[in-house]
């Protein structure tokens, strides 16, 4: 697997296959990036990601990428503010973790659309 990291904005990355998109566990699209994603991809991402929420802290879920110029959208649950996700513990003044962020990339790296997609 080939792993690119690239600076610039995030909605504007056509020879990328999937973007990665820091969420919340009810995978609501608001703002800032996931906001940047909601206007340029359009609604059809938000309504595709609800529909699979709420997923546990840690997790992952795919989406098309509506407008954009990738083919999906993965949702990696990073924060969260459901009675379950206050449980779960987090760095002192934060809404996340070290553990909660590992788990999310790890689970991002392993989705399907990953794991199976040939270029």
């Amino acid at each position: 697997m080939r792993i690119e990291i690239r600076q610039g904005d995030i909605t504007d990355q056509p020879d990328i296959a999937a973007i990665v998109n820091a969420a919340n566990t009810e995978l609501w699209l608001g703002s800032g990036v996931a906001g940047a994603i909601l206007r340029k991809g359009g609604a059809t991402i938000d309504e595709e990601a609800r529909r699979q929420g709420p997923i546990r802290l840690g997790e992952a879920a795919v989406t098309g990428a509506g407008k954009l110029p990738n083919r999906y959208v993965i949702h990696a649950a990073a924060m969260g503010y459901r009675d379950e996700d206050l449980a779960v513990p987090k760095k002192p003044g934060t809404e996340s973790s070290a553990e909660i962020i590992r788990n999310a990339t790890l689970n991002s790296l392993s989705s399907p659309i990953i794991c199976c997609w040939i270029p």
